[in-house]
């Protein structure tokens, strides 16, 4: 199960002032699932606005109802094989988005396996979160204990011109349980409950 206030705590560090979101990639598609056009950027580089729509994006991953919108699921050892999905987005987020040779084959990958007959947009944020301590006396401390990196991916609707709408499917990878990174388990949201994204969630080798 998911604990609100963990994703309450992350979600407090997604403002434009004050955000641990680093860098942005993401890939547009078009009606049958290929790629019409791709980027990749440190996410100070965009325009304040950008930031703020972007921002509410990852936020609408994880601050959804959770145990409802936003599930936990354990990522299996078969699913965590050489070669398979999860190794690539382990590389992924050690290389901070980093590696464009990396994502062009999450994209490919995602392309294949969704194709809804109308366009969208698959977003990529990475971020490093240094975790406060709690003193004995339940009081924040700003030394950390821990660096949280994390990667939220989304997938959109596109509207207009690249205009990324509200997700539909998304997950945050690793987990954050307990206020620390476990990478035995991913979170994992679905907009519409009612029409789950099943060919996503059997490209990531998760069942419910």
């Amino acid at each position: 199960m998911i604990d609100r206030n963990d994703m309450l705590e992350l979600t407090r560090r997604m403002t434009l002032t004050r955000s641990s979101v680093g860098r942005i990639a993401g890939a547009y598609f078009d009606e049958e699932g290929y790629v019409d056009g791709t980027f990749n950027t440190h996410f100070l580089k965009l325009s304040a606005p950008e930031r703020g729509r972007h921002l509410q994006i990852a936020k609408n991953v994880i601050f959804s109802e959770t145990n409802v919108h936003l599930k936990d699921y354990r990522i299996s050892k078969d699913a965590r094989k050489p070669g398979g999905l999860w190794q690539l987005l382990d590389g992924i987020k050690e290389c901070g988005l980093k590696n464009d040779a990396l994502l062009d084959v999450l994209y490919e990958t995602i392309g294949e396996a969704h194709h809804p007959g109308s366009s969208y947009a698959f977003l990529a944020f990475h971020g490093c979160y240094d975790v406060p301590r709690k003193g004995t006396d339940h009081e924040w401390i700003e030394d950390s204990e821990e660096v949280y990196e994390y990667l939220i991916c989304a997938l959109c609707p596109l509207s207009g011109d690249y205009e990324a709408g509200s997700p539909e499917f998304g997950f945050l990878y690793p987990a954050f349980r307990g206020r620390s990174s476990d990478e035995r388990y991913t979170n994992i949201f679905e907009k519409n409950t009612q029409q789950p994204h099943t060919e996503l969630m059997r490209l990531l080798c998760l069942h419910s």
